[in-house]
């Protein structure tokens, strides 16, 4: 009884090792500002409407921890670029944002990570968008700021705090990245689990980097 008990444990972590193994590379870092400031006169005046721009660096995000049976941990990273909407930006501050995110096209590393959200977890077939809304200005600066704003996720409107950072780039251009907490039992997410031997956190963050440009 005892060798078949130690067996099918041992059966089990590695199992979990080799689930472990079979994940992929190392998650992409955290979102950062290029480092390349300029292109434009700080302090412009009036209000002006700014757009995402898809296809030159912009992307909304998850960033979680899976744990594997409990023989490690590994960052899972999913992002898209199919991000539509506005930012305002009066002066050097941001006065208004309002994006929408198509969720159906986030991919992380894993295709089968990808398609066990489309109908757990987030269920991105059910919920295909997600939307933020911006509740407080902020100010347009390298240094990290804080700031609140709505966020539409999973068919629930919870408010969130976001940090963020931003600076003007070449090209008449503005960068914005940063980041959000998320406790998903507040967007009645339920975390997945894989047989058991992969489970999700029940919280993480949401990650954006937005290229934006005048229009």
């Amino acid at each position: 009884m005892l060798l078949g008990l130690a067996a099918v444990a041992v059966l089990v972590v590695a199992g979990g090792y080799a689930v472990l193994a079979l994940t992929g590379g190392d998650a992409p870092p955290p979102p950062e500002l290029s480092g390349k400031p300029g292109g434009g006169a700080a302090g412009a005046a009036g209000v002006q409407r700014w757009r995402p721009l898809a296809r030159q660096g912009t992307f909304v995000g998850y960033r979680v921890e899976e744990d594997y049976l409990g023989v490690g941990a590994r960052t899972a990273v999913g992002r898209s670029s199919a991000v539509s909407g506005a930012v305002t930006v009066d002066g050097e501050r941001i006065s208004a944002a309002d994006l929408t995110v198509d969720m159906r096209t986030v991919h992380s590393d894993q295709s089968r990570r990808d398609e066990t959200l489309g109908y757990r977890g987030i269920e991105t077939q059910r919920f295909p968008t997600a939307r933020f809304t911006l509740t407080a200005p902020v100010a347009v600066s390298a240094a990290a700021r804080r700031t609140t704003g709505t966020l539409t996720l999973h068919g629930r409107r919870v408010p969130i705090e976001v940090t963020v950072r931003g600076q003007r780039v070449a090209g008449g251009r503005l960068e914005l990245v940063g980041s959000a907490p998320i406790r998903f039992a507040r967007f009645a997410i339920e975390p997945p689990s894989v047989a058991g031997l992969v489970t999700v956190r029940d919280h993480g963050l949401l990650e954006f980097r937005l290229v934006l440009a005048r229009g």
